[in-house]
């Protein structure tokens, strides 16, 4: 019987780890690991400046935190929909090499569960040193960077506040082009 975790990573455009959580069971839904984790705090009040994260549609949507539209309706919203998928694409790439650099991520291992969890956290550690050095280089695993959007699981806002967000920002950066 093997146990799984659910690590939540944030990365950067060259595949680095920023944030990692490693501590939930693998049945926890996302949304819920992020809501529950540090970043998130310290988005919320600001902490971090202006930031924004990209995350896919198991996400509601916050002012620091855009996911795709469900169904775009213009020229805009569809542009702003790839981007955003196409943007997010790199974490799925991250996961990739990074995998690819450590096997036993991949592999599975019978240890005891807080050692997973200091081996997960542990090799987003290494593996963020070893792409800031340049270090040898692996292939992306083709399959595990998909393009396409992920199911719609139907969570949502309650309110459309955070709605008026993502769409000023399709607004202001997505209606000119």
């Amino acid at each position: 019987m093997y146990f799984s975790l659910n690590a939540q990573a944030v990365c950067n455009h060259i595949l680095q780890i920023m944030d990692i959580v490693s501590r939930w069971p693998g049945a926890t839904h996302d949304a819920y690991v992020f809501n529950n984790s540090r970043l998130r705090a310290r988005l919320k009040t600001g902490e971090m400046g202006d930031g924004i994260l990209l995350g896919d549609s198991g996400y509601p949507v916050r002012p620091y935190l855009l996911t795709p539209l469900r169904n775009p309706r213009t020229a805009a919203e569809n542009l702003y929909n790839e981007s955003q998928i196409r943007t997010r694409n790199c974490i799925e790439r991250t996961f990739g090499v990074w995998k690819r650099r450590f096997p036993i991520l991949s592999l599975g291992t019978r240890v005891k569960l807080e050692t997973v969890q200091e081996i997960i956290v542990a090799t987003a550690v290494l593996h963020k040193i070893a792409v800031s050095k340049r270090l040898l280089q692996f292939e992306e695993d083709e399959d595990n960077a998909p393009l396409g959007e992920e199911p719609d699981i139907g969570l949502r806002d309650e309110g459309q506040g955070n709605d008026y967000v993502r769409q000023q920002f399709i607004n202001d950066y997505f209606r000119n082009l």
